[in-house]
Parts: C-alpha cells; sequence; structure tokens
C-alpha cells in the first residue's frame, strides 16, 4: 500500500525571499525593451509639461507595459512587479499603483498623441532589427471592439449595438503576425466606422515610415464601407477589400449576376458555397458568396444567404473570397489584447486615461508578438498566454556572486532550451541595413 510522502496541509508558508523573482522570464521582455531603446524613447516623446506625474515618464511607461507582459489588467495588478527581486531584472525602477494612475490621469488628447508617436517609433526599431515586411506585401486587418468598463460614472462608457456598457476602440493589426499597427480609442456609443476615413490614413502612413516599403492591402467588415475609406486607400496606393451591407443598389447587383457565373467552392459537410463576381459602382469588383444548406431539412428553406464585398485586387473571385475570409485572424488579436496584454477592460474613470492604458497595451502587445519574431523563431508560440505560460512566468530566484549576478530557474523547466536560445538572439540583436 502506498501512501502520500507528503502532506501540502503540513507546509510552513513564508514569503519572506527578497530574492524570489516573479515572473523570471520578464528578463527576455527588458533585454527586447533595452534592444528597442524604451526607456530613451519614451523620455524623449512624452511631455507632460507640469502636470502631476511628470517626472520619469520612460519608468512609468516600462512598469505598465512590462506589468501588462505579466498578466496585469489593472493598475493596481503592477504591484506585482515590486515583489522579492523582480524589479531587478527589468533594468528600471518600478513605480507604485498610486504613482501609476496619477501619471494616466495626467493625459489630455495631445498627450496621447504622443504615446502614438512612441508606438510608431517601436515599430519602426523592431522592424529594423528584422521583423517587418520589408519589401514583401503585407496585409493589414482593421476592426472596432468593445472594452468593457464597469460603472456607468466611467468618462465615455456608453451602450453600443452589443448592448455592452464600454468604450468603443478602432484597431489595426498585421495579418501574418498579429502586431497591432495602430489604435485609437473611442467613447462606447461610437459606430463601427466613425473616424474610419482619418484613421486609415493615419495607419497607412505609420506603416509606411516604419518600413514597409512593399505593396498594402486593406481587410475590412462592413462598418468600414464608405466611399470616404476607398478615397483613403486610392489617395495611398493601397489595395482594399472592404465588405458591404446589403443595401437596394447591391442587391440589384447581386440579382443581375447571370446563374452560370457562380462557381462552386468548398464549404462546410451539409452545405452548398458559390462565389461570383461583377462591376459595381466606381470601378469597384462586386465579389459575392452565397450559401446554403442542402438535404431534405434545408429544403424547407430553400434560399441563398449572400455575403459580398468591393474590391480593387487582381486575381480570381474564388481566390479573392477565400483571402477576404481571412479577415477573421483581427479578432485572434483582439483576443490577445483582452486576454493578456490589458485591453480586457477600462481600468480608469478618466476617458484620456484610459486611451493612454490602451495604447500601453498594444505596445505590450506588440513586444510580445516581437518576443516570438525576433527570439523565438517561426516556429515558436505566438498566442501571448502561451508565450506567457511558457517563457513569461517562469519562477527565478537572484543570486550574486564575483561581481556577477546570477538568474536561477527551475531544474527541467520544459522549455528551458528555446528560453535559453531566445535570449541569446535578443541579447545580439543588431539593426538591418
Amino acid at each position: 500500500m502506498h501512501t502520500e510522502s507528503h502532506s501540502p496541509t503540513r507546509l510552513a508558508v513564508t514569503f519572506d525571499d527578497d530574492r524570489a523573482v516573479a515572473g523570471a522570464g520578464l528578463a527576455l521582455v527588458a533585454t527586447l525593451s533595452k534592444q528597442l531603446g524604451t526607456y530613451a524613447l519614451a523620455n524623449q516623446v512624452i511631455d507632460l509639461g507640469g502636470r502631476p506625474g511628470h517626472a520619469l515618464p520612460g519608468r512609468k511607461v516600462l512598469t505598465l507595459v512590462h506589468a501588462m507582459v505579466a498578466g496585469a489588467d489593472c493598475i493596481d495588478d503592477c504591484d506585482v512587479l515590486r515583489s522579492g527581486a523582480t524589479g531587478k531584472v527589468l533594468g528600471h525602477g518600478v513605480m507604485a499603483p498610486s504613482t501609476l494612475g496619477t501619471f494616466l490621469r495626467s493625459f489630455t488628447f495631445g498627450h496621447v498623441r504622443q504615446l502614438d508617436r512612441l508606438s510608431e517609433a517601436l515599430l519602426t526599431r523592431a522592424w529594423a532589427f528584422g521583423a517587418g515586411p520589408g519589401d514583401d506585401p503585407m496585409t493589414i486587418d482593421i476592426d472596432s471592439t468593445i472594452q468593457q468598463v464597469y460603472g456607468k460614472q466611467k468618462e465615455g462608457a456608453a451602450y453600443g449595438y452589443t448592448k455592452v456598457l464600454g468604450e468603443h476602440p478602432l484597431v489595426a493589426t498585421r495579418s501574418d503576425t498579429g502586431e497591432v499597427l495602430h489604435i485609437r480609442h473611442r467613447k462606447g456609443s461610437a459606430n463601427a466606422g466613425r473616424g474610419g476615413p482619418r484613421f486609415v490614413r493615419e495607419l497607412i502612413g505609420r506603416a509606411r515610415r516604419a518600413g514597409a516599403t512593399g505593396p498594402l492591402t486593406l481587410r475590412a467588415d462592413s462598418g468600414f464601407h464608405s466611399k470616404h475609406v476607398v478615397a483613403a486607400c486610392r489617395d495611398h496606393d493601397v489595395r482594399y477589400s472592404i465588405t458591404v451591407n446589403q443595401n437596394k443598389a447591391v442587391t440589384r447587383a447581386i440579382e443581375a449576376i447571370p446563374e452560370q457565373e457562380w462557381v462552386g467552392i468548398d464549404y462546410t459537410l451539409g452545405g452548398r458555397a458559390e462565389v461570383a463576381e461583377c462591376p459595381y459602382g466606381d470601378g469597384h469588383r462586386l465579389v459575392v458568396r452565397r450559401t446554403r444548406l442542402v438535404g431534405k431539412q434545408a429544403e424547407l428553406f430553400p434560399t441563398w444567404r449572400y455575403h459580398a464585398f468591393i474590391t480593387d485586387r487582381e486575381g480570381t473571385a474564388v481566390f479573392l473570397d477565400a483571402d477576404h475570409r481571412h479577415h477573421a485572424v483581427v479578432e485572434l488579436a483582439i483576443r490577445d489584447l483582452k486576454e493578456g496584454a490589458g485591453m480586457a477592460h477600462c481600468p480608469s474613470g478618466d476617458f484620456n486615461a484610459n486611451a493612454a492604458w490602451t495604447v500601453l497595451a498594444t505596445i505590450a502587445h506588440n513586444m510580445m508578438r516581437w518576443l516570438a519574431s525576433l527570439g523565438l523563431g517561426h516556429d515558436g508560440p505566438v498566442v501571448a498566454k502561451t508565450i506567457r505560460r511558457r517563457f513569461i512566468s517562469v519562477p527565478g530566484r537572484l543570486t550574486r556572486r564575483s561581481r556577477r549576478t546570477r538568474l536561477h530557474m527551475p531544474t527541467a523547466w520544459p522549455w528551458a532550451t528555446e528560453w535559453s536560445a531566445c535570449f541569446d538572439r535578443l541579447r545580439a540583436l543588431s539593426l538591418r541595413t
């Protein structure tokens, strides 16, 4: 008969280890932040004037970003970086949550734009290290999302079409990596496409300045179906693929498509799908996919459902339809932003403080993405919660001997080899010419 050799109920527990590190994998993100020059850039770009909390913006930005990488989704969670010797692996002083709250509440709309500049500068440097698309084609997905709030007293909080109390930012992501290229915070009642044309123009400018010199394609849902968004794409020589609303003009165009033009495509078992196209509007191609169920039960409702989008891209209707459906990958990036990088909800009652928090959340999100692309390689994980579990949340302990600080981590950690290789790659980063 086997018995348990140890009982957890008999453990003696004390919180007294000054050398313990909560999230020793933060050393990877701290190394990347150092290579990107985040501290100096933040001090250079962010100037709150004489407003409360204006001092040491670099420390405060890094504290917030590193805390979000570790999983913080509110300001109080940042206190985890002050536990044990955690702050010693970060390379900067860790600020208290109360100080961070004062810092965020000092932001105006103009100061949030300074954070936008910081985000763009970091994107430019990360791409110069090799994470960028260079001359290759790049597809950008834009969408809106609901950032939930708790409490109707929060500035900008409102119910939108989702019936969720929150705020309603616009998000633009890079389709192949999930990096956030731009974000704009808006009040909760803003419709999906509000501010879309200006957002698209800013987005394209940011991508070009950051180093995307190849062809660009913009994908969006029907919330961004607007002649002004199309004009923004055409003015900047960007191809587009935008879902359209089923208005009367679109319905007439679909009905005019000859039956022999429809081409069958792969679809789910028990269903049928076909694709066709026709000219539409001011030089657009209208690509239409229609779907229906088949079988005895489906014959009770033998009607087609239509899904259409406009585009100016080259290629067959079948290819363009398949590519446009990949627009759904933007939801994966938004999921990571909400589940890991701090955008689960708005932590402050001040609108501009939440706008600043949102931009910092995208910087934290991108740090995770750059950690994957620059340190872990193409075969490594890209989902934030996987990276956090395997490479960030590993416990550690600091010791110092012979004037050298050493970070000890658990024996037989399953991803120790990958962690060490990532650390070496990040320390060896150099700008590509």
